[in-house]
């Protein structure tokens, strides 16, 4: 028998795959773009300054890439195959736990070590700027393939034990964030505290920024730096990950019993999700009276408590902040990292419940029973709507009052009379932007649900247009500005601060009404042909970017 028969069969297929070379391709040709728009934006700096600038952003953005790679990648992998019943059919071979596992994890990720392998040498350019060492780029490029292995071995272990895509992902997203951002604030946590003069040194090991921050050449240089030795136990991690998905996934996708116990807890949470017999009846009657997908959608009646539960910790952190730093806490930069922090998450969230519903129904084959049902597509529409509206209204509405709060507080300081004007438009434009977002989000999201093979890749594909083709085409405008400028076209004056915030206002507000339009069009007139497929045809890699040529076959008579 071939030792790793997945594995290769895996390698196999992705070596004939187009989309293997054009990803590796994209992601090499997209950090030479940023790193282009790196150089020129700073261009009338010393070459040192530009190369450790550069150096730093190319680094940050890879080992970022790589830490979170494993939430789209490996976390639903396995999980997938529980919920369509195939996994159990592998083991009826004489494969063994590892032989899956490691078959899964070579067929998800090798997309993102090819994208890794290719962005390296683009990491080595400012080498020749002077200023960095050989050993140093050496070292970011180790620690981005340390950290990719260390997030495909999360998503692989708590997929091996999740059946949920949403759970798997959370989940996942959880326990990056706790070795990435927990241990280290474990280990500051008694100077903070008790007044200690040193801090847990060994608990800094675990998160992949520790070892990111002590690769640099500045620091790898003093004395008692632990780059390697966070290395070894973010490696040795990883490793006991995957043994923990070999372990676990011969026997978790086999349908047990459950136990008194568990069958307690269960029955509490169902209770304290969807409520008793009489709130269930009363609840579900309120519901159906509006619209009968508002109650499929928002059945389980915790949503909104999550919300606010998610808004209560911020509070209680910022709390916390300003009781340790008093009036320290109280500035413009503090104020503008809360707003953003919380627009992020609530888009993100949005999106996510946006798609998830239908595209769950789709994938589960119950949307075509729903449209042979006296619904009609705008009754599923608003139904979806009433549901998001019941969720998000009300913490979009606090943190919109807050922001304000933020907006007035940061424009009673007497230092900044003269930028006043700025700071209000910066903030005005961001609330604007927020409700503009979430708007796209809706119609955006429901139609990728409709168009993408799974819940995750709805979301994605979601947040990619709406988030990042915005900033893409910023950075182009910035780009083109910057060249003409140096080709003596911009010499007579430079654009001032009102240029550069209209013109990102202009194009969110551009990006989001064109997605939108889009979306809510197809979603309009071609619901019913897009749920009618089970997969669509494969896209180019243009349509993808772009979001269009993704539906001809819905488009074709059935």
């Amino acid at each position: 028998m071939t030792f790793l028969p997945i594995v290769t069969r895996e390698l196999r297929v992705a070596s004939r795959r187009s989309s293997t070379y054009w990803l590796r391709s994209g992601a090499a040709l997209a950090i030479i773009a940023a790193g282009v728009w790196l150089f020129l934006m700073m261009q009338n700096q010393a070459p040192r300054s530009v190369a450790t600038g550069l150096f730093g952003v190319l680094t940050g953005g890879a080992v970022l890439f790589c830490l979170f790679s494993g939430v789209r990648s490996t976390a639903d992998c396995l999980s997938e195959e529980k919920r369509e019943g195939t996994l159990g059919l592998l083991f009826l071979t004489d494969l063994k736990g590892y032989d899956v596992v490691l078959g899964k994890l070579a067929a998800t990720s090798v997309n993102a070590f090819y994208g890794i392998l290719a962005v390296v040498p683009v990491m080595a350019i400012p080498l020749l700027m002077g200023g960095l060492s050989m050993n140093e780029v050496g070292r970011m490029a180790l620690l981005a393939v340390n950290t990719l292995f260390f997030s495909l071995a999360i998503g692989m272990f708590v997929s091996s034990m999740a059946r949920s895509s949403q759970r798997a992902m959370g989940t996942t997203f959880t326990l990056i964030l706790l070795f990435a951002l927990l241990f280290p604030l474990c280990a500051y946590l008694p100077v903070m505290v008790r007044k200690a003069s040193q801090p847990i040194h060994w608990l800094y090991w675990f998160s992949p920024g520790f070892a990111y921050s002590q690769a640099f050449e500045a620091t790898y240089r003093v004395p008692g730096n632990r780059f390697w030795a966070s290395m070894a136990v973010i490696h040795g991690l990883s490793w006991l990950f995957l043994m923990g998905a070999s372990l676990t996934v011969r026997h978790s996708w086999q349908d047990r019993p459950a136990g008194t116990k568990t069958l307690r807890w269960r029955d509490r949470w169902r209770s304290w999700s969807f409520g008793d017999l009489t709130e269930r009846t009363d609840y579900r009657r309120l519901l159906l009276n509006q619209n009968a997908f508002f109650w499929l959608a928002a059945r389980a009646r915790l949503k909104p408590a999550i919300v606010w539960s998610f808004l209560g910790l911020v509070t209680l952190a910022w709390l916390w902040g300003l009781a340790k730093f008093r009036r320290d806490w109280l500035n413009e930069g503090m104020f503008l990292t809360t707003a953003v922090t919380l627009n992020f998450v609530l888009r993100s969230w949005f999106a996510n419940e946006a798609t998830r519903q239908l595209a769950e129904e789709r994938k589960a084959g119950t949307l075509e029973l729903l449209l042979s049902t006296p619904l009609g597509v705008t009754d599923i529409l608003h139904g979806q709507w009433l549901a998001l509206k019941r969720q998000f209204l009300g913490p979009v509405m606090v943190v919109l009052a807050v922001e304000t709060l933020f907006m007035f507080s940061t424009l009673s300081q007497e230092w900044l009379l003269e930028q006043r004007a700025f700071w209000a438009a910066l903030w005005i434009s961001g609330m604007l932007m927020l409700i503009a977002d979430l708007a796209a989000l809706y119609w955006v999201g429901m139609w990728q649900a409709l168009t993408e093979k799974n819940p995750a890749r709805a979301f994605s594909a979601s947040i990619s247009r709406i988030f990042f083709v915005p900033w893409a085409l910023y950075a182009m405008v910035m780009l083109l500005i910057v060249l003409a400028s140096m080709s003596g076209y911009g010499q007579t004056q430079s654009p001032d601060w009102k240029f550069f915030l209209g013109l990102w206002f202009l194009l969110g507000l551009v990006v989001d009404f064109s997605y939108a339009s889009y979306a809510r069009h197809k979603l309009l007139n071609e619901f019913r042909l897009a749920a009618q497929q089970r997969y669509n045809p494969a896209t180019g890699f243009w349509g993808r970017l772009l979001g269009i040529g993704r539906n001809r076959q819905a488009n074709d008579p059935p």
